[in-house]
């Protein structure tokens, strides 16, 4: 316990928020992974909360444990193994048995917990949207934050991932001559992940108020989205993609604005046949793409063909050359498929739909992505 309380102070003094939780939770990892290669990794999930505080964990770390195996690379494959020193007493490893997880989720901290929330915050994030300001600054800085947190998160969960998951198979073949003892753990090899992901966002009038969060936070956490592209929708659709690049959220804000009002993209009306039919014409995908769209699935404008919206076949051809269609919705479940929405149409034209009513659902529904 006492070297984690050291490791703790030096990371205050680093100016590294760490607090009596994150030394309890970072004590915890410190007992189940002590003498291992994924202490560090188990640590910097704990402690790292932001990424540009990675390279004062890093010199902590080394000051407390030392710097071996911090450059050391990751391999996988048949030649790649990791060796399970058997413990002292009973060969089947009773006593001080080492544990073997595929993961951290239980270390990581729930959304709320990864930001520092002020009391009115955790109201806001908890507060159907469509009661919030829609112009409050707060509320901007407020996904500006959650972002950022959610890069950093996605950021640990590929890297995490390219470290590869025991293959179990391979590592029973291979034991076999020690008597079935888990003497050496063999990895599986790790995947090459490129998925593209496509962010279309619904700005009539019954969707604009959300549609400016929504573009905050993706703004925020871009980085971690490979080939990322950005596009507002009403009746037509307008690539916005280009925004994204901008140093500073409040000028990129500030000129997607600007794109609206300029292509009269103000309130509105969704016509989502004419927006997806352009969108088919003019975007290329393919089964590596997620295609993320945020609507309330209402299609005021679109034309009907024996009462059903055509808009739905626009749906099932997405969902047939993309790897993934989600819809986040900011309606309430309770008035979907009423009057003129579209969920159930949509969800059978190969769609998934996920209700997103606070900034914690939405949050949470951009990090799982």
């Amino acid at each position: 316990m006492n070297e984690i309380i050291r490791f703790s102070n030096i990371l205050r003094d680093k100016n590294v928020p760490v607090s009596i939780r994150s030394t309890k939770d970072a004590f915890m990892a410190y007992r189940m992974f002590r003498g291992r290669d994924e202490l560090r990794e188990a640590l910097f999930s704990v402690y790292v909360k932001d990424m540009r505080h990675a390279d004062a964990f890093m010199e902590a770390y080394g000051e407390v444990f030392g710097t071996a195996g911090k450059d050391e690379p990751l391999e996988s494959g048949e030649d790649s193994t990791e060796i399970i020193q058997a413990p002292d007493g009973d060969i089947n490893g009773k006593e001080g048995e080492s544990l073997i997880l595929d993961d951290f989720n239980e270390l990581k901290p729930e959304i709320e917990e990864i930001i520092d929330l002020r009391g009115d915050e955790r109201n806001i994030i908890d507060r159907d949207m469509s009661t919030l300001d829609a112009f409050d600054p707060e509320i901007f800085e407020l996904c500006r934050r959650l972002g950022i947190k959610i890069a950093n998160r996605r950021s640990r969960r590929l890297r995490q991932s390219k470290r590869t998951r025991p293959d179990i198979r391979r590592s029973i073949r291979r034991n076999l001559k020690h008597g079935g003892t888990l003497i050496e753990l063999l990895r599986s090899e790790p995947r090459e992940r490129k998925s593209q992901h496509i962010f279309l966002s619904d700005v009539s009038g019954s969707c604009d108020w959300i549609s400016n969060w929504f573009f905050c936070i993706v703004y925020a956490a871009q980085k971690t989205f490979y080939r990322s592209r950005f596009f507002d929708f009403d009746s037509k659709i307008v690539e916005t993609t280009h925004l994204l690049d901008e140093e500073d959220l409040y000028d990129a804000f500030r000129n997607l604005r600007e794109s609206r009002a300029r292509n009269l993209m103000l309130h509105g009306t969704s016509n989502m046949y004419t927006a997806f039919r352009e969108f088919l014409e003019n975007v290329s995908f393919t089964g590596r793409s997620y295609i993320v769209i945020l609507s309330d699935c209402r299609d005021w404008a679109g034309p009907k063909r024996n009462g059903v919206p055509e808009s739905q076949g626009l749906i099932s051809e997405m969902a047939e050359g993309a790897r993934r269609v989600l819809i986040l919705n900011p309606e309430p479940s309770k008035k979907w498929d009423a009057v003129d929405s579209c969920v159930s149409l949509y969800r059978d034209a190969g769609a998934t739909i996920k209700e997103v009513r606070t900034l914690r659902q939405l949050a949470e529904a951009i990090e799982k992505l």
